[in-house]
């Protein structure tokens, strides 16, 4: 009986690891009850010097979903964005998002009034861990926090990082799944996909 106890115990630890480490093997999104705006991540925000979220006033292509601003603000339906605009979907606990977001800051610094940047903290239960991240490597732009994966199904994220890339009518122009080895490598993407002009 006991051993039998121990086995089950053990199945479901693994099972709760997979779910966190590996997004792309999860099962259907569900409610999540995780506050991505408390007091102190708002002071965390303040200090990093965070922009604040936008919730725009069109309508584009992107999918009918509303998310919370990380460390708190205005909540985003991403419906009302437009482009061109780039959003970078990454999470605190995937290794390869921490070497590439700061190339997507050189983008927002360099390419401001040209092309927006959009970070998304996907499928994370710990937004302080997040927020830390942000602080670690440089980040500035504005953040969205989907911790229970809501946007799965409509960008058929299967793994992290991503990064969709959204023209200036408001429609998905291109969504990759792949690690952006350099800020060359960015604004060569960006520039193929959204037809702007990105500063070297």
């Amino acid at each position: 009986m006991r051993r039998a106890l121990l086995t089950v115990l053990t199945v479901l630890l693994l099972a709760g690891c997979q779910t966190e480490q590996a997004p792309s093997q999860a099962s259907a999104p569900a409610a999540s009850n995780v506050d991505v705006d408390t007091p102190a991540l708002r002071t965390l925000k303040q200090r990093i010097g965070v922009e604040q979220c936008e919730p725009g006033a069109s309508r584009g292509e992107l999918p009918h979903v509303t998310l919370n601003c990380l460390g708190g603000g205005p909540d985003v339906n991403l419906s009302r964005l437009r482009g061109p605009l780039v959003i970078n979907l990454f999470a605190q606990w995937c290794g390869p998002c921490r070497a590439e977001m700061p190339y997507y800051q050189q983008l927002h610094r360099k390419a401001r009034g040209e092309v927006r940047v959009l970070g998304i903290d996907y499928l994370d239960t710990q937004p302080a861990r997040a927020l830390d991240l942000v602080r670690r490597t440089g980040v500035t732009y504005p953040l969205l926090a989907d911790p229970s994966g809501v946007l799965r199904p409509d960008f058929k994220i299967r793994g992290l990082p991503g990064v969709v890339l959204v023209d200036a009518k408001g429609k998905v122009a291109d969504v990759e799944f792949r690690v952006v080895r350099s800020y060359a490598e960015l604004r060569n993407l960006v520039q193929r996909e959204l037809d702007v002009r990105v500063p070297r």
